[in-house]
């Protein structure tokens, strides 16, 4: 009598947890999706679309025409790559 209960709830665990795990395989991409969408909607009313703060103002002080570089140049810098970078240091006496 003890056996069969004991068998019966380790059964029925094991149908909850397996259960639960299917239906989260079938419900989880449609959570996720529902998920995104909402915070997607919620960043882009903060936001205003988008585009950054920095974009928006770039495009209100633009003129029709006018050429406008986002990116700065890389910087060479003239230290040999074979010896290496100097760098200052100053000696601490104890």
């Amino acid at each position: 009598m003890f056996v069969m209960g004991l068998l019966r709830t380790i059964l029925i665990i094991l149908l909850v947890y397996f259960g639960f795990k299917i239906l989260a395989r079938l419900f989880a991409p449609i959570l996720l999706k529902f998920a995104a969408k909402k915070a997607e909607e919620k960043f882009g009313g903060q936001f205003g679309g988008f585009q950054n703060p920095n974009q928006q103002r770039q495009k209100q002080k633009q003129k029709e025409g006018e050429t406008v570089i986002d990116k700065m140049p890389n910087q060479s810098k003239s230290s040999n790559p074979k010896l290496g970078e100097y760098i200052d240091y100053e000696e601490i006496d104890e």
